[in-house]
Parts: structure tokens; sequence; C-alpha cells
């Protein structure tokens, strides 16, 4: 009994976060460009590694963008590319590339992107991965925030492309659910979410927090720990860029194999935040899936713990719904959410797993197992 009690008393707690979260989507007001030709000049910076299947799409995306072509340029820092990236990318005569000469460290991908920003000469950096395709207004949407807010950070949304399997269905519900909670979180300014699929910061600002330097040694986290560290210097300068012509899209993992490896790298970083708030909703949210995994495991003995499961799914998946069906209505994904309650065990499963192999286990990235 006193697991249900425990359960119960988290599930509430739970239930006003997702409430929050909620109220804090519905605040955000899409953004429409102005009439005034934005000026700011951008540097794109692509870090990639043994990207040659995807970088092409990438590329050719960003060469239609409707931004003036004087005011922007992509920089394609490759990371030991043992495929044939580099071809791919000297083929597009717009792109500058650069070699990441740098080795035996733990985060490439922070040390490719300190690389490309060293290199730039835009005032805007904005960060996308190799394999993700942007829409034709992107840049111009960004520049546009960029010069109405002055906002020194800026998240904006990430969409899965896939949906054709039974994993890439409940990989594109579950980063729904992510990205309802990033938007939230950063209009509410409860605690600091993104994506580096999508990011847009001020290269003098990044300097001025010293850039990756004090988490230039976990593999993870070139996104939400640099937003951190600019979020602690400049508090009321992150702000969410809500709109259709900025969705970047980006594939769903292949296998579960792969798609456990990702979520166990976003998990390892948990334990490097240093805002409470941050850190306090993770263990919240883990305890609460783990409670939920024990009383499934404990009702083999009780049978009564399965009734108050079941009671806790029904209602935890309610709530959830509320929150979900409009962040899904923006993507144009709201067909999927007939599956989201078929979906609450696995994600329960993945959750606890994935968050213990987190922060015990070790996870490979690019080809390089990492612990």
């Amino acid at each position: 009994m006193i697991l249900l009690y425990i359960t119960i008393g988290l599930f509430i707690i739970y239930s006003i976060l997702i409430l929050f979260y909620r109220a804090g989507w519905l605040e955000l007001k899409s953004f429409s460009q102005t009439d005034h030709e934005p000026s700011v000049k951008i540097s794109v910076i692509i870090p990639a590694r043994n990207e040659e299947e995807n970088i092409g799409k990438l590329l050719s995306s960003l060469e239609k963008q409707t931004y003036p072509s004087h005011l922007y340029e992509v920089i394609v820092v490759d990371d030991h590319s043992t495929d044939n990236t580099l071809t791919v990318v000297n083929s597009y005569s717009f792109a500058k590339l650069i070699r990441l000469e740098f080795d035996n460290i733990n985060s490439y991908k922070k040390k490719a992107i300190e690389t490309g920003i060293a290199a730039a000469s835009g005032d805007l950096i904005v960060t996308t991965d190799a394999d993700c395709i942007v829409p034709a207004n992107w840049l111009k949407t960004i520049a546009s925030f960029k010069e109405k807010t002055n906002a020194f950070f800026i998240a904006a949304p990430v969409v899965l492309e896939n949906e054709s399997n039974l994993l890439q269905t409940f990989q594109t519900l579950d980063f729904l659910v992510l990205q309802g909670i990033t938007a939230a979180s950063v209009q509410k300014r409860f605690h600091n979410m993104c994506n580096g699929a999508n990011l847009a910061y001020e290269r003098k600002v990044f300097f001025e927090v010293n850039g990756f330097t004090g988490i230039d040694h976990i593999a993870s986290g070139d996104d939400m720990l640099l937003m951190q560290k600019i979020a602690q210097r400049f508090p009321e300068k992150a702000s969410y860029l809500l709109s259709k012509d900025v969705i970047v899209t980006t594939p769903a993992a292949k296998t579960w194999k792969e798609f456990f490896s990702q979520r166990i790298r976003w998990s390892s970083k948990a334990t490097d935040y240093n805002d409470i708030k941050i850190f306090s909703t993770l263990f919240l949210v883990y305890f609460f899936n783990c409670a939920l995994l024990a009383l499934f495991i404990s009702g083999f003995w009780m049978h009564f713990l399965w009734l108050g499961l079941i009671g806790i799914l029904i209602l935890k998946t309610i709530i959830e719904l509320t929150f979900i069906y409009p962040v899904a209505k923006f993507y144009n994904k709201q067909n999927l959410i007939k599956w989201f309650p078929f979906f609450q065990p696995m994600h329960i499963l993945y959750t606890v797993i994935a968050g213990w192999l987190g922060v015990f286990g070790s996870f490979e990235w690019k080809g390089r197992r990492v612990k």
C-alpha cells in the first residue's frame, strides 16, 4: 500500500507539472516575419561525421534559402569522416569546409562547433545537424525574430520526419512531448531546454560565457548545457521561436539499438545540470516512471495494485493528451494521437532503462564508444 500511496503522490505532482507545461505552450504565439527586411549576418555551423547519405539534402535546402545569400555563410566542420562526406560537401560551392584537427577528446561535436564559430564571420550563429532538412524561410524567420526580440539565445522547433513503423511512430510521439516541454519551459522561463538541430545564439555571447569551457569534458550537451550557461548570465534573453517556417526535420532512429543509444546519450548529461529546476523535473519524471514499473511488478504478489496502476495510467494518459494534442496539431501530427495511449507501457520501460544507463552505462555515438 505504501508504494501505491507514493505513486499517487508522484502522479499528483507530475500532473500539475504537465498542466503547467500545457499553459506555457498555449501562451506561445506563432511568430510571423516582419515587413522589415532583416540585415543580420548569419553563420550556419554544421558538425558532420560520416554523413554522406544525408548532408547533401541539408545543403540543398540551405541553397534554397530566401534569405539574401550575401548575409549568410555555411560552414561544415568535418569530424574525421571515413566515408564520402567531404566529396559531397565540396560539390556545393557555397559551403565552406573545415577539417577538425583535434583527436582523443571526449566531445568532438562541441569542438567541431567551437572550431566553426572561430572561423565564422556572422554575428548570429545558427546550428543544425548534418542529417536535417531546413525550410526555405528558416534563416529569414530566425533573423526577423532576432531583430524583433533581441534574444541572445533562440530555441526553435524540430520534428521527426518518419513514422512508417512502430518504432518510428513511438519516437515521433515521444519527441513531440519533448518539443512541447521545450517550448513551454522556455516560454515560462522555468528551466532551459533546446535541441541542437535548431538553435541560434549571438557569436559574441558565446565568447562572453567562454563557449564550452567547463562542459567540454561531457560528450553530449552542446545545446542544453550551452543554453544553461547563457541563461545564467543573461536570464531574460533566451526565447523560443514558434513558427512553422522554422521547423527543422530530422530522421527517426532506424533501429531500437540506435534509439536507445540516442536516448542514453541524452540522459547522460542529466547529472551535469546545475539548474535545480530541470534536475528536479528529471528526478520527478524518472522516479514516477520507476514507481509505475514497481507497481506492475509488485502486482504479481498483490493483485489489487494492478487496479491502482490501471487507474493511474488512465488518468495520466488523459492529462498528457490535453498537453500533447495542441503540440501535435502545430506539427500536423494529430493523426498519430490515436496511438498515444497504447505506447504508455513502452514509454515507462524505456524511460527507466535509458535513465539508468545514461548515468551508469555507456553509449555509442558516431562510431565511438562513450562512457
